[in-house]
């Protein structure tokens, strides 16, 4: 049409450029390379969407087994039960392994601490150092490496058989909540599993470390003026924290296991689930003793 504007026809347009891109402008220059680095981000971003997702439903989880716990309902003959069998399997198991491990650990901090202190001039400080490093740092880690290699592992291999075999589904139709048959008592269990062996680690780890020493002259009191120093540089805080720490591993530890199991993909075997298991429980591991550093 005379005087009028031209649309441009499919010949008009350049090849490889969309309509209304020109192909000098900045749009067209950035679009070949955003294709290049699209599948490099869909990637990063699947990868970030399934390491989020496992976070916020453990949180889910978490806060689900504490309503749950306090239901009287919930604690029927069959959850109680299952709450026996796993707290016998995780402080029965988890016995010797924290005892050795305990042992080592007071041969090789205590021991050292309180030569080289000694040594310094400053044996003053041998509780609060203990305190600080070995009961409020050290034991939840090991005693939390303890319960998921123990226990964990078990527990993630027991619910990740029964939902690749079809069983999880079975107990949904039959109309059984595989949350409070299988969660909330194993859960339950590593919680006070967790605040057991902690105890009784940080106890044997001092009690192995004073014993090394006083045999070899390093120290030359009591062992109930030794415990009596230690318990001396405790605040009343760490009244409050220790104890809470070995809680939060074994509830997390126990929890972690227990919805690794739940979630799995179609293409998942359980040699796909140990490995990924044992990584999260080492994270979460370490993620609530640095929540509790930092807020200390």
């Amino acid at each position: 049409m005379t005087g009028g504007a031209v649309a441009p026809t499919p010949s008009d347009t350049p090849e490889g450029s969309q309509p209304g891109v020109r192909p000098g402008g900045l749009r067209g220059r950035l679009m070949p390379i955003l294709a290049r680095i699209r599948p490099g981000l869909a990637r990063v971003g699947r990868l970030t969407r399934h390491q989020v997702r496992f976070m916020l439903v453990l949180i889910g989880a978490a806060w689900g087994v504490v309503r749950e716990s306090m239901r009287p309902n919930s604690w029927r003959r069959t959850v109680r039960e299952e709450f026996r069998q796993c707290l016998r399997q995780v402080v029965g198991g988890g016995f010797l392994s924290t005892i050795v491990t305990a042992t080592l650990a007071g041969l090789m901090v205590v021991s050292q601490a309180v030569y080289w202190l000694g040594f310094a001039g400053m044996a003053q400080m041998t509780g609060s150092i203990l305190v600080s490093v070995l009961v409020r740092e050290i034991s939840p880690v090991l005693v939390g490496i303890i319960l998921l290699g123990r226990s964990g592992m078990l527990v993630l291999t027991e619910i990740g058989i029964l939902t690749l075999g079809g069983q999880i589904r079975a107990l949904q139709a039959q109309g059984m909540d595989p949350f409070l048959l299988l969660v909330l008592p194993r859960t339950c269990a590593f919680m006070v599993g967790g605040f057991t062996l902690g105890i009784l680690f940080a106890t044997n780890a001092l009690l192995m470390g004073f014993i090394i020493t006083h045999a070899s002259g390093v120290i030359t009191t009591s062992v109930w003026t030794f415990f009596a120093n230690v318990l001396g540089a405790m605040s009343s805080w760490d009244f409050l924290v220790i104890p809470l720490k070995f809680i939060l591993v074994g509830f997390f530890v126990g929890l972690g296991a227990c919805m690794t199991g739940l979630l799995v993909d179609a293409d998942d075997t359980i040699a796909t689930l140990m490995p990924r298991g044992f990584a999260r429980g080492i994270m979460t591991v370490m993620v609530v003793n640095i929540l509790f550093t930092l807020g200390g």
